[in-house]
């Protein structure tokens, strides 16, 4: 903050003596006079020829009656600069020998393309002297951000100096005659302020950049990028770039307010989206931010190939910083304490762009607090940014405490919890386990009695097997009669054969009840098949079922009632008619007749190959008897 300080008290006290020497000057006509330190002429103070048809030479405006076309034109400013014209101006300075000082010229704009200086000299020439930020940094006489030149005060008399002025941006024409020490001690103060500033970025972007690498937070990066797009635009502005960073490249002069210009106003939207969390705060805000910078894209490549007029600051530059600004005001009033120190830094940059965009269109009157005044706003915002980081950090680790503190709370409170449940629950269980043994004690004596019980169950089975036996015996005897004297009705039928799973295990039993035999290749061995009631040879891997090669097979009705039409024809009974087995069975007439002719026509090999159905039940009956 001490920093910042001198900073403002320099930039004031340096504004008051230019004021004050411009006050003093008041026309293009200087007197060297050594009570003097400086003496500042702008445009308006300044006899000049605004040349538009660019062809005019020097020989032909020194000449004597070219000489009436240089007037003092005081309502000329900055924003009437045509860049597609030439300027011719003529400072006149009477010469004082006995001056102990030695003097020189200065031009304070730095981004004029090209400076010719044409100084007389003794013998009545002209020195031409070219400088600009169009040419080489290195040809200069004087190494140094402005142009210089030295006057030559060696004889009396009036002089006049031309400057032909071309420029592709609106340019300042503001010519300072100063002495030798007067400008170093300008200087060396304005260089060491200037080391101040650049000082405190490259310290900041530093410090975000290591904050970055130990938490990983994208939104640090952005800012270090930030803070050095800040860094090199000021550079630009102030024609510190050129003379350190690419004083042999003068064409990067044309382009780089452009470039570092939409750098700035990149990184600080990214930047802004990050820091506020915009797309989830304010969705419609976050929205119009990346519009801005969608159409800041489309300006800055229009800029960088076909007119390099857009790379000026406008009054459309002021909008993404408004935007960032009314994002940053509105999230806070949302409650969100992190931007406080945001909206303040923001708001500074956005009067300091306001200020400077005012004094580039030459709205507001040039002097030196309002030429810093980017430079201030941006030295306050990147304060109050790294401020406002640290508060984020400081909120966020407020709130990490609370909730560890609650948490921490919240564990005491569970911990006396659990032992007041832990020594309710040793009493329930001192309860429930004297209960237990009382009734364990019942359940042996229970036990023991079911056991005497289970014994005279036993015994009462046996008896019951016993009479069970004999009453299946008495019930296989009469249903063996009935099927002899084939008198069994279909209800009886069903309790022999009562689903396709009985009929499908017993043609499993005739069938390879004494061993397996493959009808493909006549192997005896087999295994298990892929479904049931079905066998897979173990050499050709043939799949047979218990239906193939009999009549039952490819059946298209439930096969325990194909079963009981094959008994009604086998038993020789057909005494039913098609119409009533098709009603009992609740199958289709057609459907009884063709299975009915099919059995009849295999019957013979149906006999061979098959026992007959009273042998099917004998067997049924033996199985039962063994059981």
């Amino acid at each position: 903050m001490r920093k910042l300080i001198y900073i403002i008290f320099l930039s004031a006290f340096i504004s008051t003596h230019q004021l004050s020497a411009q006050r003093i000057s008041g026309s293009s006509t200087l007197k060297i006079d050594d009570n003097l330190q400086e003496r500042i002429f702008s445009i308006s103070q300044l006899e000049f020829f605004e040349d538009s048809s660019n062809l005019l030479t020097f020989h032909q405006i020194i000449q004597p009656r070219f000489q009436d076309n240089f007037k003092i034109r005081p309502s000329f400013n900055k924003n009437k600069f045509d860049i597609n014209h030439t300027y011719w101006v003529k400072l006149s300075i009477d010469k004082t020998p006995e001056s102990s000082k030695k003097w020189l010229m200065e031009f304070y704009d730095q981004t004029m393309d090209l400076v010719e200086i044409y100084a007389p000299q003794d013998n009545g020439n002209y020195k031409k002297i070219v400088l600009g930020d169009a040419v080489p940094f290195g040809i200069r006489n004087f190494r140094h951000k402005n142009f210089e030149i030295i006057i030559e005060n060696a004889s009396e008399g009036i002089s006049n100096y031309y400057v032909k002025i071309r420029s592709s941006q609106k340019a300042d024409i503001r010519i300072a005659i100063r002495s030798l020490n007067r400008f170093i001690f300008y200087a060396l103060n304005e260089y060491f302020v200037y080391g101040i500033f650049y000082g405190m970025i490259a310290i900041i972007g530093l410090y975000n950049l290591l904050v970055y690498a130990a938490v990983r937070e994208i939104k640090y990066l952005y800012y270090s990028f930030y803070l050095v797009s800040v860094g090199i635009y000021a550079m630009c502005v102030d024609g510190i770039a050129f003379q350190y960073l690419w004083p042999n490249y003068p064409e990067w002069n044309q382009i780089a307010n452009g470039v570092f210009n939409y750098s700035i106003v990149l990184w600080a939207i990214m930047f802004s989206i990050k820091f506020l969390n915009t797309k989830y705060r304010t969705p419609k805000l976050h929205y119009s931010l990346l519009a801005i910078l969608g159409i800041k894209s489309l300006l800055f490549l229009i800029g960088l190939f076909f007119d390099q007029k857009l790379f000026e600051i406008k009054y459309y530059d002021i909008i993404p910083f408004f935007f960032i600004f009314t994002a940053s005001i509105y999230i806070w009033y949302q409650g969100y304490k992190v931007a406080r120190f945001f909206v303040f830094a923001y708001g500074v940059l956005f009067v300091g762009v306001v200020i400077k965009v005012l004094v580039n269109a030459a709205i507001i009157p040039h002097m030196t607090m309002v030429y810093y005044s980017l430079h201030i706003a941006f030295l306050l915002e990147m304060l109050l940014l790294t401020f406002a980081l640290g508060d984020r950090i400081r909120i966020l680790k407020d709130n990490r405490d609370r909730a560890l503190k609650r948490t921490i709370k919240q564990i005491e409170v569970n911990y006396a919890l659990k032992e007041k449940v832990n020594r309710e629950l040793e009493l329930k269980v001192q309860e429930r386990t004297q209960e237990l043994e009382q009734k364990n004690s019942l359940l042996e004596e229970y036990n023991h009695q079911l056991m005497e019980k289970d014994e005279e169950i036993k015994r009462i089975n046996s008896l019951l097997d016993k009479d069970n036996w004999r009453l299946k015996s008495s019930i296989k005897a009469s249903f063996q009669a009935r099927l002899t004297n084939q008198l069994l009705s279909y209800d009886e039928f069903q309790r022999i054969f009562p689903d396709q799973s009985a009929c499908l295990r017993h043609l499993e039993e005739f069938k390879w009840g004494n061993g397996f035999i493959c009808r493909n290749c006549k192997y005896t061995k087999s295994s298990k098949g892929p479904k049931l009631f079905t066998r897979r040879c173990s050499r050709c891997g043939h799949i047979d079922s218990v239906t193939a090669g009999t009549i039952f097979h490819g059946v298209k009705f439930p096969l325990e009632k194909a079963f009981y039409i094959a008994y009604d024809i086998i038993a020789n009974t057909e005494k039913q008619t098609l119409e009533q087995l098709s009603e009992l069975l609740d199958i289709r007439k057609n459907t009884v007749w063709n299975f009915r002719k099919k059995t009849k026509q295999n019957i013979e090999a149906l006999q061979l190959e098959s026992p007959h159905w009273y042998d099917i039940l004998m067997m049924e009956e033996e199985k039962e008897k063994s059981k």
